[in-house]
């Protein structure tokens, strides 16, 4: 059987895709001297979120998902952030590939809450690996990639505000139910608003709420869900 090894290099954020996209570099070893025809890679990615430290601003952005920071020794769990699948062409011993993982600025994602707290450092993450991998000299044969191949990688948070800040520049991101979309475009059109800025803050005026501080760089107010990831999930 053939031995298989994985390594992120690299991460960065892709300038060019139509929505928010990260691409992450891997390195693929095989052992021995036969060649790699193809291999079908899938991948997950978790946050590991107990392996960096947090400021103070930090730990309150991270209430919603974690609670208050004496309850972290039990509620610092992974998060789930992707799964992605990619191809991987012919080689033997080495290779270089690059993983895309399409991205969102939904606040509901845990994962992407997460990003959002943080204003410095990096993001530790864990990728996980599984799939098939046709190799042979002559001929082919069918490998498992084993599930316990894995590998750790400290991506920066300024990569993921960069890209952010390419698809969302200056701004945030809401999701509402229908029927309150509908409630609010109604109050924009009666008041002759010029934007939902504007629709937003006539509300906050009539409500009698002080003007919010204003918000750090692509900060939002929303539901925020807590789901987190402790096991592999099936391919």
């Amino acid at each position: 059987m053939t031995e298989f090894a994985f390594t992120c290099t690299g991460v960065r954020a892709d300038r060019f895709a139509a929505g928010p996209t990260l691409v992450f570099r891997l390195r693929i070893a095989a052992t021995g001297d036969e060649p790699v025809h193809a291999m079908a890679l899938r991948c997950q990615i978790r946050i590991e979120p107990a392996k960096r430290g947090y400021e103070t601003a930090e730990a309150e952005g991270l209430a919603d998902l974690f609670g208050e920071r004496s309850r972290w020794g039990s509620t610092l769990q992974p998060v789930q952030f992707a799964q992605v699948s990619v191809m991987v062409p012919a080689f033997t011993g080495e290779t270089e590939t690059d993983l895309v993982v399409p991205c969102t600025y939904d606040m509901d994602i845990a994962a992407t809450r997460y990003f959002d707290a943080l204003t410095s450092g990096e993001v530790p993450l864990l990728m996980l690996f599984s799939g098939t991998a046709f190799t042979g000299a002559g001929g082919f044969r069918v490998e498992p990639v084993p599930w316990d191949r894995e590998a750790v990688f400290r991506m920066p948070v300024a990569t993921w505000r960069e890209m952010v800040e390419q698809h969302f520049p200056g701004c945030g991101w809401i999701r509402l139910p229908r029927d309150t979309m509908d409630a609010l475009l109604a109050f924009r059109s009666r008041r002759a608003l010029p934007s939902w800025e504007a629709t937003v803050r006539a509300l906050l005026d009539e409500s009698g709420g002080a003007a919010p501080a204003p918000p750090r760089r692509f900060s939002l107010t929303g539901i925020t869900s807590t789901t987190s990831t402790t096991g592999r999930t099936a391919p």
